[in-house]
């Protein structure tokens, strides 16, 4: 009995070690297998994935579809004439959600309809996308809603490029809101947090520049745009924002040597870039005291035949010819031949398929159609600003108060109701407290020039002095505001000082541009 159970145990044993082994292969084998299919997933996700040029991963596995949204992200920061090349990106993988949402980005200015069919298609693939293509969705998508609140789309945005710096497309994209929020001071300390990562980088300098220019920081802009032209020398930015510290310091016959120099860049240049450096040139010239025929010379062989471009947008050509020819206005020149320039160009802003797009283009198309007597037309659009703000969310609404308000003046100003628009823009006007309208300071200055003309045409000389005085403080070398403050004194009776301010003006009005 004894040995029978022994033998029993032994073969129990025995078959108990047999099962052991095969088990322990059979588990090799499963451990095995799950490596190598954990390897075939990993080599199958690098298949779908592909970094687009600032260094971040996206889930595509097309080539063609990244240099899509390589060659739109250049076109964006170097202002190039082809952005339409993101709407490729999708053609080539319609599953790639940032290629769908820049795309979408892209159209939502002109054509949002097919701008939200391609939002939707982004975001009914998010669940296959990168965490850095799921933080531009977000950022993105929410810029394109409906009552956007500028703080939160802020926000959304300082949040994505905390966790990815190097995204400059998407600080092009801050920049541009803070200039419509009139907040500067909130783009340039987030600014400075990417820098670091982003030094030596194409267009990095030029942006920089800008944001220290719009908050008054000369020195440190023109050493930023000096940068980014060593950097590349055709950077159209970084040369604009030179223009504006050499402008802003009336530093005119400098400004215009060195754009033109480098105007032969601009060609492959967007017409929103292309027009508004020459723009900037033109300006230069009228500042400076040029003979009006170096101003007529821009205006008609570089601004206005920008037009003749097959791909020319005509929009952002008429807001450039806008500001120059109101420049114009304030000095009495638009007689001196530019009438029947004015003429023309209000008979293209009745295209009412360009209106409610851009503040800034809204607003002076406003003084243009009521100064040639189209006044109907004129206060439909005013009419229409006034009611897409009463829409918008009351935060909104309130910060374009401000906006609306100097469509008003600038509309009887327009139509010579001089003491009403006067009325509108009170005798503290600053047209800085107004950049909600999208205009750069420069661009803005023009409507301190309407409200020192203004001033004088109500026989506000006394308050007129005593804001040129400060002004002419802070830029000695500008003619036209010698000559204001000239005309002030006078219609006091300080003949000395009129005298004075006279010789001021006639001096500068020679040391400019003596051949031009």
């Amino acid at each position: 009995m004894e040995a029978s159970c022994t033998m029993s145990l032994k073969c129990m044993v025995s078959y108990l070690s047999s099962v052991y082994i095969r088990l322990t292969s059979l588990n090799s084998v499963s451990i095995r297998l799950t490596r190598e299919l954990c390897f075939v997933i990993s080599d199958k996700q690098k298949e779908e994935s592909r970094f687009v040029s600032c260094g971040y991963e996206v889930n595509t596995s097309s080539d063609d579809c990244i240099d899509s949204i390589n060659s739109y992200s250049d076109q964006v920061l170097g202002y190039g004439r082809e952005k339409k090349v993101i709407l490729e990106a999708p053609n080539y993988d319609n599953d790639c959600v940032l290629a769908n949402i820049l795309a979408a980005h892209y159209l939502s200015s002109f054509n949002p309809v097919r701008a939200r069919s391609y939002a939707l298609a982004a975001e009914s693939r998010l669940g296959k996308a990168t965490l850095y293509e799921k933080a531009v969705f977000e950022a993105v998508s929410y810029l394109l809603s409906e009552n956007m609140d500028d703080d939160v789309a802020l926000e959304l945005h300082s949040k994505l490029l905390k966790k990815f710096p190097k995204d400059l497309l998407s600080w092009k994209r801050v920049e541009t809101l803070c200039s419509y929020m009139g907040r500067h001071d909130l783009s340039l300390p987030l600014f400075r947090k990417i820098l670091p990562q982003n030094e030596g980088q194409v267009y990095v300098n030029g942006m920089l520049a800008f944001c220290l220019i719009e908050l008054g920081h000369l020195r440190e802009a023109e050493e930023a745009a000096r940068k980014g032209c060593e950097i590349n020398e055709n950077d159209s930015w970084a040369h604009h924002a030179l223009c504006h510290v050499l402008q802003t310091e009336c530093r005119f016959k400098e400004a215009v040597k060195f754009m033109e120099e480098h105007s032969d860049s601009w060609d492959s240049c967007s017409s929103l870039r292309f027009s508004h450096n020459w723009w900037h040139v033109a300006v230069c010239y009228l500042e400076g005291g040029s003979h009006i025929s170096k101003v007529e010379e821009v205006y008609d062989h570089q601004m206005w035949k920008e037009l003749e471009k097959d791909d020319a947008v005509a929009r952002d050509v008429y807001t450039d010819a806008l500001g120059l020819l109101l420049r114009l206005d304030t000095r009495g020149k638009l007689d001196d031949g530019f009438q029947d320039r004015l003429e023309k160009l209000a008979d293209s802003l009745t295209d009412k398929a360009m209106w409610y797009q851009d503040w800034l283009f809204d607003i002076t198309t406003i003084w243009a159609l009521s100064k040639v007597e189209k006044t109907s037309l004129a206060h439909e659009l005013l009419e229409g600003l006034k009611s897409r703000t009463s829409a918008m969310n009351p935060k909104k609404q309130k910060l374009m108060q401000n906006a609306i308000l100097l469509a008003e003046a600038v509309y009887e100003y327009g139509k010579g109701n001089y003491e009403i628009a006067l009325e509108l823009l009170g005798l503290d006007f600053d047209a800085a407290n107004y950049k909600v309208i999208g205009g750069s300071g420069v661009q803005m200055d023009v409507f301190n020039e309407i409200w020192y003309k203004l001033l004088l045409l109500n026989g506000k000389s006394s308050t007129a002095i005593e804001v040129l005085e400060k002004v002419t403080k802070q830029r000695d070398g500008a003619p036209f505001l010698w000559r204001l403050l000239e005309e002030s004194y006078s219609m006091e009776g300080k003949e000395k000082a009129g005298i004075s301010a006279g010789k001021k003006a006639k001096a500068l009005e020679s040391s400019y541009f003596k051949s031009a």
